[in-house]
């Protein structure tokens, strides 16, 4: 069964949207691959506690 992957997407503490990585680079306006990158340790050295930050999704266990 395959799954689609679902991602939160916050700027500093506030809940901006949840969806697929497709769904928020749309949201965004910027390429799936940078909306990949957010949820990468590196580009959390990069930012302040304010910047945008993905956090994927866990999906529950049937």
């Amino acid at each position: 069964m395959h799954t689609t992957k679902e991602y939160a997407l916050y700027r500093g503490d506030d809940l901006l949207k949840i969806g697929t990585a497709d769904e928020l680079a749309t949201f965004k306006q910027v390429k799936r691959k940078t909306i990949l990158f957010y949820a990468t340790p590196s580009y959390r050295k990069r930012t302040s506690e304010k910047g945008l930050r993905m956090i994927r999704l866990e999906e529950e266990e049937r």
